[in-house]
């Protein structure tokens, strides 16, 4: 009867030990950019391991930096790389852990223009600042010669919350303008001169699709997936360049330094898009919860490899081979006990 006892004492605890490990519950928030991308590996490696379930917030990059800061998620995620005051402020040293990048596109809603339109860098700050004012401005036509534009009031677009495809966005116009530069700056949110706001990439990307004469800024994917028109955009080497994974993968081509906080837009190549950027995942180098740690280095060295070649179905390119092994080592810093 012991006996009897004693297996029925080890079989239930046997089933609540599998019970615990299927609960093992991962939370993280921060960037919309990638949303599509982290949705779908977290999908991919539950199939694998579903005794871990990943839970992302899509709030956008400035609450992942607050909420990973906070120790309220176990990951936080940002397009716009940590200022150095923040990553100060944070309790323990945060990696940032690249893992695909992406286009932000210049995207628009103009009835009756069927060609593809293009923009300078010069004409886009215009457009935000205000200068622009409406689509047939000087500046537009200059840049798309031969092309009838409206007659019409310029609608801006742009985020109403702390974003990194924000941050990609304006650090770009912090260097093809000094007006903008010296009257807005960057940051991953900024004081717009104007324009309506819209929370998150499917924000903006809903009040552009509902709004006509609009412009705005959103990544690639959610243009596409809104059926939104998106520009080509002036390159450094003054080359009209479409957002995509080539072009994207060509801005890329830059020295990566050693806490992988860069900046690749307005890159100098000649085939780069130059609103392009790297999309990080904030990870603590010391984790407190080590079954959650072990967790968390498991899907990492799983999207360093299986999940990479998701990438590029969902418009984003996936990382270099070079900068891919770079992070792979950084993983393995990532202290579990």
């Amino acid at each position: 009867m012991n006996k009897i006892k004693f297996l029925g004492l080890a079989a239930v605890m046997a089933i609540s030990s599998v019970a615990a490990k299927a609960d093992m519950l991962i939370n993280g928030a921060g960037a919309t950019f990638p949303y599509p991308i982290y949705s779908k590996w977290f999908d991919e490696y539950h199939k694998i391991k579903p005794e871990y379930k990943f839970n992302y917030q899509s709030i956008g990059s400035g609450g992942g930096i607050r909420q990973v800061s906070a120790g309220t998620v176990d990951f936080g995620a940002s397009d716009g790389p940590m200022t150095d005051d923040q990553m100060a402020a944070a309790p323990g040293y945060l990696y940032h852990i690249p893992t695909v990048l992406g286009a932000v596109a210049v995207t628009y809603n103009l009835e009756g223009v069927t060609t593809q339109l293009k923009f300078s860098g010069k004409t886009i700050a215009g457009i935000f600042l205000g200068d622009i004012k409406t689509w047939d401005d000087p500046m537009i036509k200059k840049d798309n010669p031969g092309v009838e534009l409206p007659t019409q009031p310029i609608v801006v677009v742009h985020r109403s919350d702390g974003s990194g495809t924000t941050y990609i966005f304006v650090d770009y116009l912090t260097k093809v303008s000094s007006d903008w530069s010296t009257k807005v700056g960057k940051g991953t949110s900024v004081n717009w001169p104007i324009g309506l706001g819209g929370k998150g990439n499917e924000g903006v990307a809903g009040l552009i699709k509902q709004t006509p004469n609009s412009i705005g800024y959103a990544e690639l994917i959610y243009a596409k997936q809104n059926k939104l028109a998106y520009g080509l955009v002036v390159n450094k080497a003054g080359k009209a360049i479409e957002p995509s994974i080539e072009s994207v993968s060509a801005a890329a081509r830059t020295k990566m330094p050693s806490d992988f906080r860069v900046s690749i837009t307005n890159s100098p190549d000649a085939e780069a898009y130059p609103i392009s950027g790297f999309t990080w995942l904030l990870v603590y180098k010391k984790q407190k919860d080590a079954a959650k740690g072990q967790a968390i280095v498991g899907f990492l060295n799983w999207m360093l490899a299986d999940g990479q070649k998701f990438a590029s179905d969902l418009g984003y390119a996936p990382l270099p081979k070079e900068v891919n092994a770079l992070v792979q080592n950084t993983v393995k810093k990532i202290e579990v006990k």
